[in-house]
């Protein structure tokens, strides 16, 4: 474990780099803010598109027993009553008499006990539990001090809406708590359309909605965020459900460590508890991440059983087995869910390639997964010769590679300000390039310089992506 201060500050770092050269900002700033609410700026949005993307090629795409499906945020409101969030999905929240502050009743207790240097676990605990824990350790409120705590109640963590164009017509509705629901509601158009047969992954990429009180760890929960789920179907007695787990452990953790790049030191496994555990889930495990607020989940891996087509099938009245097509046997699959929100590995991506080396700060990223592949100067500005020249590769790159054109300030100015975005590689135009017709090419990582012909800079590029 490091030392929390060590984390802390690479934490406000992050925060402040990521303001700074365009990766994230604060929700609505010019309004003061929206509390639990980021915008992805620029540089942000290439980033988590290129995560995005990584996470769909490599768990999609190029799988031939995986199809993808893009399902609405607004789903028919039995949905989250058959599913079991409607009464499941609640957090305990106490309130602050003096100055009004809410909080996870959870969160209060831990952070208290991890001050003090002690381990405490109050999942699955109930309200009166948590009650008794905070009178008898007179937890006070870390905002204003005072030791005067409503009584911890539950409140549902769907957001509310409603449809209809007449006020006294409309329908209450809720937004999306989780992308996994639209895969089980449109599971029976996926088997009729298509030629899937078991064992079949259907993803599912997009926006989740929680009306959930956060601690304020930046972009690790927030009010809306990305989630990429899949639900694994699988017959359960052609297949032994606990191999298939250890096969989407396996596929989870090459994903973070190889594709992601991301050190394996700062990654572990955990198991949930009975009480912790999901209703929905006979078996759960996290990967979880050593953020510098402590080891979070990362990547949840769920058996969720044939739970959620069983609901599905008798709320809605639909038959939703499942035929073999060489036996005819009729039955409801089961289903294995690795769900992961797509901020959170972006969140991990951002603090494990965060290096300082003496004055110098860079993002180490996968050249792949870096916003921008290259970054094209002129050496000067004020020389027409050399920003035609520069103007040209950048234009002729551009048709093949995300690559940005920058012409402020200095060379070392520029330099800096790649580094911090996690440019891999500045290309610079001078007058030996006119001369020979070469350029050249500073690496990231190790800020070493090489000449390269311009009609190899292509070639040079697209080889160091792999």
């Amino acid at each position: 474990m490091k030392n929390n201060t060590i984390l802390e500050n690479k934490m406000e770092k992050i925060v402040s780099l990521c303001k700074r050269r365009g990766f994230v900002f604060p929700g609505s700033e010019i309004y003061g803010g929206l509390a639990n609410s980021y915008e992805y700026g620029p540089v942000g949005v290439e980033l988590k598109r290129n995560i995005q993307d990584e996470w769909w090629n490599v768990f999609v795409r190029r799988r031939s027993d995986m199809v993808g499906l893009d399902s609405s945020i607004i789903l028919h409101p039995k949905t989250w009553e058959a599913s079991g969030h409607v009464t499941g999905l609640v957090d305990a929240m106490v309130e602050c008499r003096k100055c009004h502050t809410r909080t996870r009743a959870d969160h209060l207790i831990e952070d208290y006990f991890k001050k003090k240097d002690e381990k405490i676990s109050v999942e699955g605990k109930s309200d009166g539990d948590l009650d008794a824990i905070i009178n008898e350790n007179k937890i006070k409120c870390p905002t204003c001090g005072s030791f005067d705590w409503t009584p911890v109640r539950k409140f549902n963590l769907l957001f509310e809406t409603h449809v209809g164009i007449v006020p006294e017509a409309q329908s209450k509705v809720y937004l999306r708590g989780e992308t996994a629901q639209g895969i089980f509601v449109s599971f029976k158009n996926i088997v009729d359309s298509t030629r899937v047969a078991l064992p079949f992954g259907v993803g599912q990429m997009g926006k989740s909605f929680r009306n959930e009180i956060t601690k304020g760890n930046f972009i690790f929960r927030t009010l809306e965020f990305e989630q990429a789920e899949i639900e694994y179907f699988f017959n359960p007695e052609a297949v032994d459900w606990r191999k298939l787990f250890e096969v989407w452990k396996n596929d989870l953790w090459k994903f973070v460590t190889e594709n992601l790049g991301v050190k394996k030191t700062h990654l572990r496994w955990r198991e949930h508890g009975d009480e912790e555990r999901s209703f929905y889930s006979a078996r759960t495990e996290d990967l979880e991440y050593e953020f510098p607020f402590g080891f979070k989940e990362l990547w949840g891996l769920a058996y969720r059983t044939d739970y959620d087509l069983k609901r599905h099938m008798q709320y809605s009245g639909i038959d939703l087995s499942y035929t073999d097509p060489v036996t005819g046997k009729k039955f409801l699959p089961h289903a294995i869910e690795p769900a992961v929100g797509i901020n959170r590995l972006m969140a991990m991506v951002l603090l494990d390639s965060y290096t300082e080396d003496g004055d110098r700060i860079f993002l180490k990223l996968p050249p792949r997964l870096a916003p921008y592949k290259a970054a094209v100067f002129p050496l000067l500005k004020n020389k027409p010769e050399l920003v035609e020249k520069a103007r040209g590769i950048y234009e002729e790159l551009k048709k093949d590679f995300m690559v940005v054109w920058d012409d402020r300030g200095n060379i070392g100015k520029r330099y800096y300000a790649q580094d911090e975005i996690g440019t891999p590689f500045c290309i610079t135009v001078d007058f030996d390039t006119l001369e020979k017709g070469d350029v050249t090419v500073r690496d990231r990582d190790t800020a070493t310089q090489e000449r390269v012909p311009i009609d190899r800079l292509k070639e040079y590029i697209a080889s160091r992506l792999k």
